[in-house]
Protein backbone atom coordinates (compact mmCIF):
# COMPACT_ATOMS: atom_id res chain seq x y z
CA UNK A 1 0.00 0.00 0.00
CA UNK A 2 2.87 2.36 0.75
CA UNK A 3 4.25 1.69 -2.73
CA UNK A 4 0.86 2.67 -4.17
CA UNK A 5 0.96 5.98 -2.32
CA UNK A 6 4.38 6.86 -3.69
CA UNK A 7 3.99 5.67 -7.29
CA UNK A 8 0.37 5.44 -8.49
CA UNK A 9 -0.48 8.68 -6.73
CA UNK A 10 1.96 10.45 -9.06
CA UNK A 11 0.12 8.96 -12.03
CA UNK A 12 -3.20 10.17 -10.59
CA UNK A 13 -1.74 13.67 -10.38
CA UNK A 14 -0.57 13.44 -13.99
CA UNK A 15 -4.03 12.34 -15.17
CA UNK A 16 -5.61 15.19 -13.20
CA UNK A 17 -3.29 17.61 -14.99
CA UNK A 18 -4.47 16.22 -18.32
CA UNK A 19 -8.08 16.68 -17.18
CA UNK A 20 -7.32 20.22 -16.06
CA UNK A 21 -5.87 21.05 -19.46
CA UNK A 22 -8.95 19.69 -21.22
CA UNK A 23 -11.27 21.66 -18.92
CA UNK A 24 -9.39 24.84 -19.72
CA UNK A 25 -9.81 24.09 -23.42
CA UNK A 26 -13.48 23.04 -23.45
CA UNK A 27 -15.82 25.39 -21.61
CA UNK A 28 -18.80 23.82 -19.84
CA UNK A 29 -17.68 20.21 -20.39
CA UNK A 30 -16.14 19.49 -16.99
CA UNK A 31 -18.60 16.71 -16.17
CA UNK A 32 -17.86 14.88 -19.44
CA UNK A 33 -14.09 15.24 -18.96
CA UNK A 34 -14.31 13.89 -15.39
CA UNK A 35 -16.38 10.95 -16.64
CA UNK A 36 -13.90 10.23 -19.46
CA UNK A 37 -11.05 10.09 -16.94
CA UNK A 38 -13.12 7.97 -14.57
CA UNK A 39 -14.02 5.47 -17.31
CA UNK A 40 -10.40 5.47 -18.49
CA UNK A 41 -9.19 4.36 -15.05
CA UNK A 42 -12.18 2.05 -14.52
CA UNK A 43 -11.83 0.59 -18.06
CA UNK A 44 -15.53 0.97 -18.75
CA UNK A 45 -17.39 2.32 -21.78
CA UNK A 46 -18.83 5.84 -22.09
CA UNK A 47 -21.76 6.96 -24.25
CA UNK A 48 -22.11 10.61 -25.33
CA UNK A 49 -25.58 11.79 -26.30
CA UNK A 50 -26.04 15.16 -27.93
CA UNK A 51 -26.84 17.12 -31.09
CA UNK A 52 -24.22 17.88 -33.74
CA UNK A 53 -21.83 20.70 -32.93
CA UNK A 54 -21.56 20.09 -29.18
CA UNK A 55 -17.88 19.01 -29.28
CA UNK A 56 -18.47 15.29 -28.73
CA UNK A 57 -15.84 14.26 -31.25
CA UNK A 58 -13.50 17.11 -30.33
CA UNK A 59 -13.49 16.07 -26.66
CA UNK A 60 -12.53 12.49 -27.45
CA UNK A 61 -9.88 13.56 -29.95
CA UNK A 62 -8.39 15.98 -27.45
CA UNK A 63 -8.12 13.19 -24.88
CA UNK A 64 -6.58 10.92 -27.54
CA UNK A 65 -3.91 13.56 -28.20
CA UNK A 66 -3.04 13.62 -24.51
CA UNK A 67 -2.93 9.80 -24.28
CA UNK A 68 0.33 8.34 -25.53
CA UNK A 69 -1.11 5.32 -27.29
CA UNK A 70 -2.95 4.20 -30.40
CA UNK A 71 -6.37 5.62 -31.27
CA UNK A 72 -9.08 4.32 -33.57
CA UNK A 73 -12.00 6.50 -34.66
CA UNK A 74 -14.78 5.62 -37.07
CA UNK A 75 -18.11 7.05 -38.17
CA UNK A 76 -20.62 4.21 -38.41
CA UNK A 77 -23.32 4.04 -41.08
CA UNK A 78 -25.99 1.45 -41.86
CA UNK A 79 -23.60 0.03 -44.46
CA UNK A 80 -20.45 -0.24 -42.32
CA UNK A 81 -18.82 -3.65 -42.70
CA UNK A 82 -16.72 -5.53 -40.13
CA UNK A 83 -13.60 -5.09 -42.28
CA UNK A 84 -13.84 -1.31 -41.81
CA UNK A 85 -13.50 -1.69 -38.05
CA UNK A 86 -11.42 -4.79 -37.56
CA UNK A 87 -9.39 -4.95 -40.74
CA UNK A 88 -9.43 -7.17 -43.85
CA UNK A 89 -8.28 -10.76 -44.05
CA UNK A 90 -4.56 -11.13 -44.74
CA UNK A 91 -4.37 -12.15 -48.43
CA UNK A 92 -1.05 -13.94 -48.02
CA UNK A 93 -2.40 -16.04 -45.15
CA UNK A 94 -5.66 -16.60 -47.01
CA UNK A 95 -3.80 -18.19 -49.93
CA UNK A 96 -2.42 -20.73 -47.50
CA UNK A 97 -5.90 -21.47 -46.15
CA UNK A 98 -5.57 -19.42 -42.94
CA UNK A 99 -8.22 -16.84 -41.99
CA UNK A 100 -6.07 -14.20 -40.27
CA UNK A 101 -7.14 -10.56 -39.95
CA UNK A 102 -4.72 -7.76 -40.77
CA UNK A 103 -5.49 -5.43 -37.86
CA UNK A 104 -2.74 -2.90 -38.48
CA UNK A 105 -4.12 0.54 -37.57
CA UNK A 106 -7.57 -0.85 -36.82
CA UNK A 107 -9.78 -1.19 -33.72
CA UNK A 108 -8.14 -4.37 -32.31
CA UNK A 109 -4.84 -2.51 -31.80
CA UNK A 110 -6.16 0.74 -30.31
CA UNK A 111 -5.90 1.95 -26.72
CA UNK A 112 -8.73 4.47 -27.19
CA UNK A 113 -11.69 3.66 -29.46
CA UNK A 114 -14.25 6.23 -30.59
CA UNK A 115 -17.31 5.04 -32.51
CA UNK A 116 -19.29 8.03 -33.75
CA UNK A 117 -22.98 7.58 -34.63
CA UNK A 118 -22.78 4.29 -32.77
CA UNK A 119 -26.45 3.47 -33.10
CA UNK A 120 -26.16 3.21 -36.88
CA UNK A 121 -24.55 -0.18 -36.32
CA UNK A 122 -26.05 -2.97 -38.44
CA UNK A 123 -26.46 -6.65 -37.68
CA UNK A 124 -23.28 -7.49 -39.61
CA UNK A 125 -21.05 -5.91 -36.99
CA UNK A 126 -23.39 -5.95 -33.99
CA UNK A 127 -22.30 -9.30 -32.55
CA UNK A 128 -18.62 -8.52 -32.98
CA UNK A 129 -19.03 -5.17 -31.25
CA UNK A 130 -20.90 -6.71 -28.33
CA UNK A 131 -18.01 -9.00 -27.49
CA UNK A 132 -15.47 -6.24 -28.02
CA UNK A 133 -17.33 -3.83 -25.73
CA UNK A 134 -18.20 -6.28 -22.99
CA UNK A 135 -15.22 -8.62 -22.85
CA UNK A 136 -12.45 -6.66 -24.61
CA UNK A 137 -12.00 -9.68 -26.87
CA UNK A 138 -11.84 -9.82 -30.67
CA UNK A 139 -13.06 -13.10 -32.17
CA UNK A 140 -13.24 -13.89 -35.87
CA UNK A 141 -13.40 -17.48 -37.08
CA UNK A 142 -10.71 -19.38 -35.17
CA UNK A 143 -8.95 -16.16 -34.28
CA UNK A 144 -9.32 -14.86 -30.71
CA UNK A 145 -7.27 -12.14 -29.10
CA UNK A 146 -7.48 -9.87 -26.07
CA UNK A 147 -7.75 -6.18 -26.92
CA UNK A 148 -5.55 -3.45 -25.41
CA UNK A 149 -8.44 -0.93 -25.36
CA UNK A 150 -8.38 1.22 -22.22
CA UNK A 151 -11.48 3.25 -23.06
CA UNK A 152 -14.26 2.91 -25.62
CA UNK A 153 -16.50 5.88 -26.34
CA UNK A 154 -19.66 5.82 -28.40
CA UNK A 155 -21.60 8.88 -29.54
CA UNK A 156 -25.00 9.55 -31.05
CA UNK A 157 -27.58 12.31 -31.37
CA UNK A 158 -30.42 9.99 -30.37
CA UNK A 159 -31.16 7.05 -28.08
CA UNK A 160 -31.78 3.55 -29.49
CA UNK A 161 -35.22 2.99 -30.98
CA UNK A 162 -34.64 -0.50 -32.34
CA UNK A 163 -34.73 -3.34 -29.80
CA UNK A 164 -31.75 -4.90 -31.58
CA UNK A 165 -29.62 -1.90 -30.58
CA UNK A 166 -30.61 -2.00 -26.90
CA UNK A 167 -28.00 -4.69 -26.25
CA UNK A 168 -25.33 -2.49 -27.83
CA UNK A 169 -26.42 0.55 -25.82
CA UNK A 170 -26.45 -1.53 -22.63
CA UNK A 171 -22.73 -2.22 -23.04
CA UNK A 172 -22.04 1.46 -22.33
CA UNK A 173 -22.15 1.61 -18.57
CA UNK A 174 -22.04 5.42 -18.31
CA UNK A 175 -24.24 7.78 -20.35
CA UNK A 176 -23.91 11.57 -20.37
CA UNK A 177 -25.57 14.41 -22.26
CA UNK A 178 -23.29 16.66 -24.29
CA UNK A 179 -25.37 19.80 -24.77
CA UNK A 180 -24.81 23.34 -25.99
CA UNK A 181 -23.27 25.55 -23.32
CA UNK A 182 -25.41 27.98 -21.35
CA UNK A 183 -25.92 31.41 -22.98
CA UNK A 184 -23.92 33.18 -20.25
CA UNK A 185 -20.89 30.99 -21.08
CA UNK A 186 -20.97 31.64 -24.82
CA UNK A 187 -18.33 34.38 -24.62
CA UNK A 188 -15.95 31.94 -22.91
CA UNK A 189 -16.63 29.35 -25.60
CA UNK A 190 -15.81 31.84 -28.34
CA UNK A 191 -12.59 32.88 -26.58
CA UNK A 192 -11.52 29.26 -25.97
CA UNK A 193 -12.35 28.31 -29.55
CA UNK A 194 -10.29 31.17 -30.94
CA UNK A 195 -7.37 30.26 -28.68
CA UNK A 196 -7.31 26.84 -30.33
CA UNK A 197 -6.40 28.60 -33.58
CA UNK A 198 -3.18 29.84 -32.01
CA UNK A 199 -0.08 27.68 -31.57
CA UNK A 200 0.26 26.49 -28.00
CA UNK A 201 2.67 28.52 -25.90
CA UNK A 202 3.32 25.59 -23.54
CA UNK A 203 3.50 21.88 -24.07
CA UNK A 204 0.23 20.27 -22.97
CA UNK A 205 0.39 17.49 -20.34
CA UNK A 206 0.20 13.88 -21.50
CA UNK A 207 -0.03 10.44 -19.93
CA UNK A 208 1.13 7.12 -21.32
CA UNK A 209 -1.18 4.17 -21.98
CA UNK A 210 1.11 2.05 -19.80
CA UNK A 211 0.52 4.44 -16.88
CA UNK A 212 -3.25 4.08 -17.26
CA UNK A 213 -2.77 0.30 -17.18
CA UNK A 214 -0.95 0.68 -13.87
CA UNK A 215 -3.83 2.66 -12.43
CA UNK A 216 -6.30 0.06 -13.67
CA UNK A 217 -4.21 -2.64 -12.05
CA UNK A 218 -4.43 -0.76 -8.73
CA UNK A 219 -8.24 -0.89 -8.61
CA UNK A 220 -8.38 -4.23 -6.70
CA UNK A 221 -6.44 -2.55 -3.87
CA UNK A 222 -9.39 -0.25 -3.19
CA UNK A 223 -11.67 -1.40 -0.36
CA UNK A 224 -15.40 -1.28 -1.18
CA UNK A 225 -16.59 -2.98 1.99
CA UNK A 226 -17.42 0.24 3.92
CA UNK A 227 -20.15 1.13 1.39
CA UNK A 228 -21.28 -2.35 0.32
CA UNK A 229 -24.57 -2.22 2.24
CA UNK A 230 -25.28 1.36 1.19
CA UNK A 231 -24.50 0.55 -2.45
CA UNK A 232 -26.74 -2.51 -2.38
CA UNK A 233 -29.59 -0.45 -0.97
CA UNK A 234 -29.09 2.23 -3.65
CA UNK A 235 -29.27 -0.38 -6.44
CA UNK A 236 -32.53 -1.68 -4.94
CA UNK A 237 -34.00 1.84 -4.88
CA UNK A 238 -33.03 2.44 -8.51
CA UNK A 239 -34.62 -0.84 -9.58
CA UNK A 240 -37.82 0.00 -7.71
CA UNK A 241 -37.87 3.33 -9.55
CA UNK A 242 -37.87 1.47 -12.86
CA UNK A 243 -34.19 1.74 -13.76
CA UNK A 244 -33.00 -1.56 -15.23
CA UNK A 245 -29.75 -2.09 -13.30
CA UNK A 246 -28.85 -5.66 -14.18
CA UNK A 247 -26.63 -7.77 -11.93
CA UNK A 248 -23.88 -7.46 -14.53
CA UNK A 249 -24.06 -3.66 -14.55
CA UNK A 250 -24.22 -3.50 -10.74
CA UNK A 251 -21.03 -5.56 -10.51
CA UNK A 252 -19.21 -3.52 -13.17
CA UNK A 253 -20.19 -0.21 -11.55
CA UNK A 254 -18.03 -1.17 -8.58
CA UNK A 255 -14.97 -0.57 -10.77
CA UNK A 256 -16.05 3.03 -11.23
CA UNK A 257 -16.59 3.50 -7.49
CA UNK A 258 -13.05 2.27 -6.96
CA UNK A 259 -11.78 4.53 -9.76
CA UNK A 260 -13.44 7.55 -8.13
CA UNK A 261 -11.67 6.76 -4.85
CA UNK A 262 -8.36 6.23 -6.62
CA UNK A 263 -8.59 9.57 -8.44
CA UNK A 264 -9.05 11.21 -5.03
CA UNK A 265 -5.97 9.41 -3.66
CA UNK A 266 -7.95 7.08 -1.46
CA UNK A 267 -7.83 3.31 -1.14
CA UNK A 268 -11.24 3.18 0.52
CA UNK A 269 -14.56 3.95 -1.18
CA UNK A 270 -16.88 6.40 0.58
CA UNK A 271 -20.56 7.08 -0.06
CA UNK A 272 -19.94 10.13 -2.23
CA UNK A 273 -18.07 7.95 -4.77
CA UNK A 274 -21.48 6.74 -5.85
CA UNK A 275 -21.98 10.05 -7.71
CA UNK A 276 -21.28 8.16 -10.94
CA UNK A 277 -24.63 6.35 -10.63
CA UNK A 278 -26.30 9.60 -11.75
CA UNK A 279 -25.17 8.62 -15.24
CA UNK A 280 -26.67 5.15 -15.63
CA UNK A 281 -30.07 6.26 -16.98
CA UNK A 282 -31.63 4.53 -19.98
CA UNK A 283 -34.00 7.30 -21.11
CA UNK A 284 -34.21 11.08 -20.82
CA UNK A 285 -37.20 10.69 -18.52
CA UNK A 286 -35.09 8.74 -16.04
CA UNK A 287 -32.35 11.35 -15.67
CA UNK A 288 -34.11 13.45 -13.03
CA UNK A 289 -35.37 10.41 -11.11
CA UNK A 290 -31.96 8.74 -11.04
CA UNK A 291 -30.27 11.99 -10.07
CA UNK A 292 -32.56 12.64 -7.13
CA UNK A 293 -32.20 9.09 -5.77
CA UNK A 294 -28.41 9.12 -6.04
CA UNK A 295 -28.02 12.66 -4.69
CA UNK A 296 -29.93 11.72 -1.55
CA UNK A 297 -27.10 9.31 -0.74
CA UNK A 298 -24.19 11.33 -2.08
CA UNK A 299 -25.11 14.64 -0.44
CA UNK A 300 -25.59 12.93 2.92
CA UNK A 301 -21.89 12.05 2.92
CA UNK A 302 -19.75 14.82 4.43
CA UNK A 303 -16.47 12.93 4.60
CA UNK A 304 -13.29 14.67 3.39
CA UNK A 305 -11.49 13.90 0.12
CA UNK A 306 -14.67 13.70 -1.95
CA UNK A 307 -14.52 13.71 -5.72
CA UNK A 308 -15.47 17.25 -6.85
CA UNK A 309 -18.15 15.83 -9.12
CA UNK A 310 -19.93 14.39 -6.07
CA UNK A 311 -21.09 17.85 -5.07
CA UNK A 312 -21.81 18.73 -8.67
CA UNK A 313 -19.36 21.62 -8.68
CA UNK A 314 -16.24 22.36 -10.64
CA UNK A 315 -12.63 22.69 -9.53
CA UNK A 316 -12.04 24.24 -6.07
CA UNK A 317 -11.33 27.92 -5.56
CA UNK A 318 -7.59 28.62 -5.11
CA UNK A 319 -8.12 31.66 -2.85
CA UNK A 320 -10.44 29.70 -0.55
CA UNK A 321 -7.86 26.91 -0.29
CA UNK A 322 -5.11 29.40 0.59
CA UNK A 323 -7.25 30.97 3.31
CA UNK A 324 -7.99 27.57 4.83
CA UNK A 325 -4.33 26.53 4.73
CA UNK A 326 -3.41 29.80 6.46
CA UNK A 327 -5.99 29.16 9.19
CA UNK A 328 -4.71 25.62 9.76
CA UNK A 329 -1.09 26.82 9.88
CA UNK A 330 -1.92 29.46 12.49
CA UNK A 331 -3.82 26.92 14.57
CA UNK A 332 -0.98 24.37 14.35
CA UNK A 333 1.56 26.96 15.57
CA UNK A 334 -0.45 27.76 18.71
CA UNK A 335 1.20 26.12 21.77
CA UNK A 336 -2.22 25.43 23.34
CA UNK A 337 -3.41 23.33 20.40
CA UNK A 338 -4.33 19.91 21.83
CA UNK A 339 -3.27 16.51 20.34
CA UNK A 340 -6.89 15.88 19.29
CA UNK A 341 -6.98 19.21 17.46
CA UNK A 342 -3.68 18.43 15.76
CA UNK A 343 -5.09 15.11 14.57
CA UNK A 344 -8.09 16.96 13.12
CA UNK A 345 -5.70 19.36 11.35
CA UNK A 346 -3.86 16.41 9.79
CA UNK A 347 -7.14 14.99 8.48
CA UNK A 348 -8.15 18.36 7.03
CA UNK A 349 -4.70 18.75 5.50
CA UNK A 350 -5.09 15.46 3.62
CA UNK A 351 -8.42 16.68 2.32
CA UNK A 352 -6.95 20.01 1.16
CA UNK A 353 -4.06 18.23 -0.52
CA UNK A 354 -6.52 16.19 -2.58
CA UNK A 355 -8.61 19.26 -3.44
CA UNK A 356 -5.55 21.22 -4.56
CA UNK A 357 -4.79 18.63 -7.23
CA UNK A 358 -8.12 19.45 -8.92
CA UNK A 359 -7.07 23.03 -9.64
CA UNK A 360 -7.08 23.35 -13.42
CA UNK A 361 -4.45 26.10 -13.56
CA UNK A 362 -0.86 24.87 -13.09
CA UNK A 363 0.31 28.21 -11.69
CA UNK A 364 -2.50 28.32 -9.14
CA UNK A 365 -1.83 24.72 -8.13
CA UNK A 366 1.87 25.44 -7.56
CA UNK A 367 0.99 28.61 -5.58
CA UNK A 368 -1.35 26.68 -3.30
CA UNK A 369 0.96 23.67 -3.01
CA UNK A 370 3.84 25.72 -1.55
CA UNK A 371 2.21 26.66 1.81
CA UNK A 372 0.52 23.25 1.85
CA UNK A 373 3.90 21.47 1.66
CA UNK A 374 5.32 23.82 4.28
CA UNK A 375 2.58 22.88 6.73
CA UNK A 376 3.08 19.20 5.95
CA UNK A 377 6.76 19.58 6.92
CA UNK A 378 5.72 21.02 10.29
CA UNK A 379 3.31 18.15 10.82
CA UNK A 380 5.93 15.52 9.94
CA UNK A 381 8.53 17.07 12.21
CA UNK A 382 6.17 17.28 15.20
Amino acid sequence: MEKLLTEEWLLVEQLNRVAGHLKATFVGKDDIIDLMCLCLVGRENLFLLGPPGTAKSALVRALAQRLQGKTFEYLLTRFTEPNELFGPFDIRQLREGNLVTNTDGMLPEAHLVFLDELLNANSAILNSLLMVLNERVFRRGRETRALPALLMVGASNHLPEDDALQALFDRFLVRVHCDYVAPDALAEVLEAGWNLERPGAEEAPTIAAEDILRLQAALPLVDLRPVRALYTDLIRKLRLAGVAVSDRRAVKLQRLLAASALLCRRTTVIASDMWVLRYIWDTDEQREVVGSIVDAVVHADDQPAQHPRAAGHDAPDADALLREIGTLTAQWDLPETSPAERTAIKDQLRYLHGRAQWLGNDEQRAFVQEPLDALWQKVLQA
